[in-house]
């Protein structure tokens, strides 16, 4: 069974530069102060994979964690 990858970002790191949103907004979205967090439980759909470790990387904050399940 190939892994799945689940994306989270930590709230208190996360400074509401957007670039995850960005770069994946289908696996992002914004509070009302502009800060990040997960869409639903943070699973990333199949095809986008790249997505998700493109905001981690991206993330000045180092607040977006992705884990491989």
């Amino acid at each position: 069974m190939a892994e799945r990858l689940r994306v989270h970002v930590d709230p208190d790191k996360c400074q509401g530069h957007a670039r995850c949103k960005a770069l994946a907004p289908e696996l992002f979205e914004l509070d009302e102060y502009g800060n990040a967090h997960e869409v639903g439980d943070g699973t990333v759909p199949a095809g986008l994979e790249d997505k998700a470790w493109l905001a981690k990387s991206n993330c000045p904050e180092i607040a977006i964690e992705v884990t491989e399940e």
